[in-house]
């Protein structure tokens, strides 16, 4: 996860853009070459799409960018510390 990626990704896409991006990533995966680093990336660049859809639909909400992009990453290490 990486905020820099995940603020450029919600200012730059849209909410479509990304969940396009997404399916394509993820079926990507699914291929049998697929090696271990190719899935590393790939779950990078997933986490990244995701923690902007949901500061699409934060902000969509009321929150302001810098608190969605707060509150998701600590969702996110809140869920590495468990």
């Amino acid at each position: 996860m990486k905020l820099p990626i995940i603020r450029q990704f919600y200012q730059t896409q849209t909410v479509e853009n990304l969940e396009k991006t997404l399916e394509t990533i993820e079926a990507f995966t699914e291929f049998r070459g697929t090696t271990e680093e190719d899935l590393n990336v790939a779950g990078e660049l997933i986490t990244n799409i995701c923690g902007a859809l949901e500061v699409h639909a934060n902000v969509a909400n009321g929150m302001a960018e810098r608190d969605a992009l707060n509150s998701f990453a600590q969702k996110v290490l809140g869920s590495i510390d468990k």
